[in-house]
């Protein structure tokens, strides 16, 4: 019996180590299954990220939003520190380096025992960078910062030979506005599309302090540059070099610089060098700078611009007539000038009066107020006669004293209100002074000890710190000749680059009359911001240089260079007696 009952014990043990191990292989399948729906939900593309904001660190806000848009780690472009040259090192000093050795030889009085050159290495140049097989054709954007151990100080980001599809440019279109100093984008050979161009448009306006953008090397079939430039656009630099831009694109461009009714105001030099445009093209430009007054720097050097082009740009920097659109415009703006609040008080509509009676049936109610309107005016104008005559009489009174001040003031001090305006004679602004007159009152200043009478202290015209204002090209002066109205050119520009063109001893005539033109007007009425072009480049045309209208254009051009240094008198002496 004892053998019997050991064996159940036996069985009833087994039984139970069974039960628990289809327990513990039960609670482990439920556990691997759980997890295993946390990593397929965790890798399930469709799932929703959570939302990311941008730190204004452009390597880790790019790299995020390439991960978030499914890009492989080895596709995404590293964002790497600009290259720069390595900086020359001054020579080391002879002394000082023949102390270092006396210092050392007096430290160590054992000779120095002679190194192993087979066993030392040389040490890697400097003046270039190994790298390995391939790497130098991966895509890499290049930045520059203002502090290379603060990464949230970029300044500058170098893009150079991959193309920019729609999905970059959306990542761009998500880091580029949070980085605050960012202010050059430098593009080479990137292959944009129209699509591609228009978001740039888009989005760069957000970026806050970016006013230079070079684009070169990249040909668009579309040639829709022009979005770059338009009425949001607040670039003040923007090349376009070597992009195969025609006529087709020139015309675009003529357009976003100016039209009768906008205009851009913030780009200042535009770079159109190496391109395919034609005298078409550059009179295009040409009819863009006729209502721009902002653009200060202009190329198109290497371009195929001859003669008909030349003589378009220089009709545009010396003076031009309206045309008809013009005109219309011109006479709005006046109209608009001499009444600013015309059309500001409407009528109300007939919808909302109180009934619906014609306008000019009026109520009895109406009258009823109309009258006793009609009564206080009455009353008011009576009582106004009156204290209108007691105003005269204390009018009358100050008048006196105020010219006996006057007699004084100028028996005294004489006549130092007009030497001031003899000597600020030659101050002048583009916007011409309001003739709105002003009383003795305010234009009374201290003199000696004495305080101003107005409780608006002005300061007189002359002593007021210069300020030129921009107006537009159609409200400046105009002359009537055969019928039609001509107005001053552009005298904004004070660089322009036609080297390496076709233009001849015909363009260079055009040229020379404009910029003389505009040396007799600047004579005339001497302007501090309207001072022409003061530097054009002609060199590599149709033209030799032994020319003498382009030596007379030369001569005149290198008095106006703002480099130029005239001779020393003492070297014209020594120059006359060689």
């Amino acid at each position: 019996m004892s053998s019997t009952g050991g064996e159940t014990s036996k069985m009833n043990s087994f039984v139970k180590k069974v039960k628990m191990g289809k327990r513990v292989e039960k609670m482990m399948k439920d556990k691997s299954g759980t997890t295993t729906g946390q990593e397929i939900a965790d890798d399930d593309p469709n799932k929703t990220p959570e939302p990311y904001t941008c730190t204004g660190i452009f390597e880790a806000d790019f790299t995020e939003f390439c991960r978030r848009n499914h890009l492989k780690d080895n596709e995404i472009p590293a964002v790497v520190i600009r290259p720069k040259p390595p900086g020359i090192q001054p020579p080391p000093d002879a002394k000082s380096k023949d102390s270092k050795d006396s210092k050392d030889a007096s430290k160590d009085p054992t000779p120095d025992e002679s190194p192993d050159t087979g066993s030392q290495e040389d040490p890697p140049p400097k003046t270039y960078v190994t790298k390995e097989k391939y790497a130098y054709f991966r895509p890499v954007i290049q930045v520059e910062m203002e502090n290379d151990e603060k990464p949230i100080t970029v300044t500058e980001i170098y893009i150079r030979g991959w193309k920019i599809d729609l999905l970059m440019v959306g990542i761009f279109k998500q880091c580029w506005p949070t980085i605050e100093k960012l202010s050059v984008v430098n593009l080479w050979n990137v292959n944009l599309s129209e699509a591609v161009i228009k978001e740039f448009a888009s989005f760069l306006p957000q970026c806050p302090n970016l006013k230079t953008l070079a684009i070169d090397g990249t040909i668009c079939v579309e040639e829709s540059w022009a979005l770059l430039i338009g009425e949001e656009s607040l670039l003040t630099s923007l090349s376009l070099r070597n992009n195969g831009i025609t006529d087709k694109g020139a015309a675009m461009i003529g357009k976003a610089l100016s039209t009768v009714k906008t205009c851009n105001k913030n780009l200042i030099s535009l770079n159109l060098s190496g391109n395919k445009i034609s005298d078409i093209g550059a009179t295009s430009i040409a009819q863009g700078l006729r209502m721009n007054r902002a653009l200060l720097s202009l190329s198109l050097a290497n371009n195929n611009v001859s003669n008909e082009g030349a003589k378009r740009l220089a009709e545009v920097l010396s003076r031009f007539p309206l045309t008809h659109e013009e005109v219309v415009e011109r006479r709005k703006l006046l109209s608009e000038k001499g009444s600013p609040d015309r059309g500001l008080v409407k009528s109300p509509p007939p919808s909302r009066r109180g009934d619906n009676r014609p306008g000019s049936v009026r109520s009895s109610s109406h009258m009823d107020k109309t009258d006793k309107k009609r009564d206080k005016s009455s009353k008011k104008k009576q009582d106004g006669k009156k204290g209108e005559k007691e105003k005269e009489d204390t009018r009358s009174i100050r008048s006196s004293a105020d010219g006996k001040k006057d007699k004084d003031d100028a028996t005294k001090g004489g006549s130092k209100k007009d030497d001031k305006w003899k000597k600020g004679g030659s101050r002048t602004s583009v916007v011409p002074p309001t003739s709105q007159p002003i009383s003795n009152a305010d234009t009374m200043t201290k003199t000696k000890g004495k305080k101003t009478s107005s409780k608006d202290k002005r300061l007189p015209e002359s002593d007021s710190p210069e300020m030129v204002e921009a107006i537009n090209p159609l409200l400046e002066q105009v002359e009537n000749m055969d019928n039609q109205l001509w107005i001053p050119g552009n005298r904004c520009m004070i660089n322009l680059n036609l080297s390496r063109n076709n233009i001849t001893e015909i363009g260079m005539k055009s040229l020379l009359l404009a910029v003389q033109y505009q040396i007799t007007l600047l004579n005339l009425t001497p302007s501090p911001a309207l001072k022409g072009i003061l530097r054009m480049s002609l060199n590599g045309n149709a033209v030799k240089k032994t020319d003498e209208t382009f030596m007379k254009l030369q001569e005149v051009l290198l008095t106006r260079d703002p480099y130029y240094k005239p001779p020393e008198k003492g070297e014209d002496n020594q120059s006359l007696a060689g």
